[in-house]
């Protein structure tokens, strides 16, 4: 009795939530529910049953994972990116972007590590509200001894906001490369053709209103190549007096139907395996095309929905990176703001929100690079991003300081950070930065850390 209780409350709950739920979030419901975990909640689970979740260092790992998450940044594709991780202090990266039905997302990332770890990689499709967790949708992991890179490639079910976490494993780190990418999912289905060949779209109204348009038209020469836009068999060729020549490809990985018409030739036959890029037929304006100059007519349908308007399918995005332009020899290490009121922004961009503003000698640590911004930590845990020109090495001081009473050294600036030592009355240090009442110091003995400012 009391072991079916368990099963049995969360069937309940199960059938609640997909009665509540739409058609769509009825399957994505009993997927979540029954699907395996990710290797990340695997790593975790492991973490509890050997004792280490509950050590600070597991706590702050989790931690970690979870604030990636809840404090993404904000960005969208094409964007490269190249930092560090420190392998004894648990960090995570978190992205947020939008992701289009359509659309192929790949994701890239390498870690440069003296050691092997593993490398997760997690994304997650955003909740409607701030009230659901995000729902896992893929995940990857790099392995140790099979390399310290891996790539996601991922094509969503629907549109929406998804979200990207990056994590190495625990007391690992290094330098990374995160690189991700969108483009179209389907190869564009007239040879030498883009987007801007479209002169018919979706929805347009055909016959006085009578009708909606359930494809494109794109335009091209009489003869030009029709290429197959996905990995497909043939499903028909046929004649008929609105299509004319027209051909239909069964895409099984989609659950589509895929519908080329107008077609001056049909070079394929019933039963035909095709892949991205073959050639299928020439274009025309054959059936009730007669009187319009040639083209193509594509359609995509998926069982169950009918016709799907293709544009996000063949439409071209941008695709150059811009590249790290910043100096990432000191990755890792302390640096300092070199004017009087920087911002400290939430993405690489001058139109980024503000997270705090920054007085002159501010000593950040460099953990990444995008473009002309450094993505920084600030000793209170506050991350950002500043613009690379506004910063310097802590390679020469910015004044000496004699002391005139014993100061203790300490890890943070703050009162509760650990003492590492004491810096004795009429030492000289060498003052290499500040942060709120604090001083960034090396003593004569060559440590360095943090002293409190003398009032």
């Amino acid at each position: 009795m009391n072991g079916s209780f368990p099963r049995i409350t969360r069937q309940l709950l199960l059938l609640s939530l997909v009665s509540a739920s739409s058609a769509c979030q009825q399957a994505d419901v009993v997927r979540e529910y029954f699907r395996d975990p990710t290797p990340h909640e695997a790593y975790v689970l492991n973490l509890g049953h050997a004792g280490l979740s509950e050590t600070a260092l597991g706590r702050d790992w989790i931690q970690a994972s979870q604030d990636a998450i809840k404090r993404p940044l904000v960005m969208d594709a094409p964007y490269i990116e190249e930092g560090f991780f420190p392998p004894r202090e648990p960090s995570a990266l978190g992205y947020r972007f939008p992701l289009k039905r359509g659309q192929r997302l790949t994701v890239r990332v390498e870690l440069e590590s003296s050691e092997t770890a593993r490398l997760f990689v997690d994304l997650f499709r955003s909740a409607p509200d701030t009230i659901r967790a995000p729902v896992p949708v893929q995940s990857s992991e790099a392995v140790p001894n099979h390399g310290n890179g891996t790539e996601l490639v991922y094509e969503p079910r629907r549109t929406g906001d998804y979200q990207l976490r990056i994590q190495p494993e625990l007391l690992r780190g290094g330098q990374f490369t995160v690189t991700i990418e969108k483009e179209p999912a389907m190869e564009f289905p007239v040879a030498g053709r883009t987007s801007r060949s479209i002169g018919s779209f979706f929805g347009d109204p055909r016959e006085g209103g009578r009708r909606e348009h359930h494809g494109v038209d794109i335009f091209a020469p009489r003869g030009t190549p029709v290429v197959a836009s996905a990995e497909a068999y043939v499903s028909r060729v046929d004649t008929t007096p609105v299509g004319g020549r027209v051909i239909w490809l069964r895409d099984g990985q989609r659950n589509a139907s895929i519908y080329y018409a107008h077609l001056n030739e049909i070079l394929v036959q019933e039963d035909t395996r095709v892949v991205p890029g073959d050639t299928i037929g020439r274009v025309g304006n054959t059936g009730n095309a007669r009187t319009t100059p040639p083209h193509l007519h594509f359609g995509v349908y998926f069982r169950g929905e009918g016709p799907f308007d293709p544009w996000d399918y063949l439409v071209e995005l941008p695709s150059e990176l811009e590249s790290v332009q910043v100096e990432l020899a000191e990755l890792g290490e302390w640096a300092r703001i070199t004017g009087q009121g920087i911002y400290l922004r939430e993405c690489p961009s001058r139109r980024g929100q503000v997270v705090a503003e920054l007085p002159e000698h501010t000593t950040v640590r460099v953990l990444g690079g995008v473009g002309t911004w450094y993505r920084v930590d600030l000793p209170d845990g506050s991350r950002g991003f500043v613009a690379g020109r506004l910063t310097e090495e802590l390679s020469e001081p910015i004044r000496m300081e004699r002391l005139g009473e014993v100061q203790p050294l300490q890890a943070l600036p703050r009162q509760d950070a650990a003492v590492m030592g004491e810096l004795p009355t009429g030492s000289d240090v060498a003052v290499f930065g500040t942060f709120g009442d604090y001083l960034f110091v090396q003593a004569p003995t060559g440590q360095a850390g943090w002293m409190a400012q003398s009032r």
